[in-house]
């Protein structure tokens, strides 16, 4: 397994499923977007809140590889790892199927910050990543 900085258990709720029984896959991206905003909080900082201090962080590029998929009642964890490309942020995010540990999804999310406005590098956020953050530059 990777070596992941955060992780929540979650529960897939039937309204996500699909006319198949299975989750819609839509809402492996929602998983993945609570599971970073998640992250964010637990370093103390509230992801809407941001937006008033002229930070956006938005998704420059996401890809996913479904791997099984999850069912409704089914429990979860959401898993990340955090590097820094430049100025995107990337997060590694996988979510695994509680009680079997099977893989469900693995992803890679790559994130900018627009800065009141403008594409830019954000110091807010390399601050609060600083103890987290591997560097490709």
């Amino acid at each position: 397994m990777k070596d992941y900085i955060f992780e929540i258990e979650m529960k897939v709720r039937d309204y996500e499923c699909d006319a198949q029984g299975i989750v819609n896959n839509a809402n492996y991206q929602h998983y993945m977007e609570h599971t970073r905003h998640e992250f964010i909080e637990s370093l103390g900082v509230k992801f809407d809140g941001l937006h008033d201090k002229g930070l956006d962080p938005v998704v420059a590029r996401l890809t996913l590889a479904f791997k099984t998929p999850l069912r409704g009642g089914d429990r979860f964890r959401s898993c990340l790892s955090l590097r820094k490309e430049g100025i995107k942020y990337v997060f590694g995010q996988d979510i695994y199927r509680i009680p079997d540990n099977r893989i469900v999804v693995k992803g890679q999310v790559e994130i900018v910050c627009l800065i009141d406005g403008r594409l830019g590098s954000s110091r807010l956020f390399d601050d609060l990543f600083s103890r987290y953050l591997k560097c490709d530059d």
